[in-house]
């Protein structure tokens, strides 16, 4: 099963939240990501980059956020039939 970071997957391919992992200096990170829905098993998408590729669109479960890449890069994703 191989993983990626949510920030490196192709647009509009699907995927599950395998893991959130907040860098050292925002440890707080994982806290918000996980309360926006970023949790273990989630599906999740990206959607979109904007011109520079900062922020990216994702869709989490029903709901769809910007996020800055670097707070994309905290998720650990798996392509969704691999989790199933």
């Amino acid at each position: 099963m191989q993983r990626a970071t949510l920030d490196q997957c192709p647009q509009a391919q699907p995927y599950r939240v395998a893991a959130v992992h907040a860098p050292q200096p925002a440890p707080h990170w994982a806290q918000q990501l996980a309360e926006l829905g970023f949790l273990p098993g989630e599906p999740v998408m990206l959607m979109a980059r904007a011109p520079g590729g900062d922020p990216v669109v994702v869709r989490v479960g029903a709901s769809t956020y910007a996020l800055r890449r670097a707070e994309a890069a905290c998720v650990e994703v798996v392509a969704a039939s691999a989790s199933a």
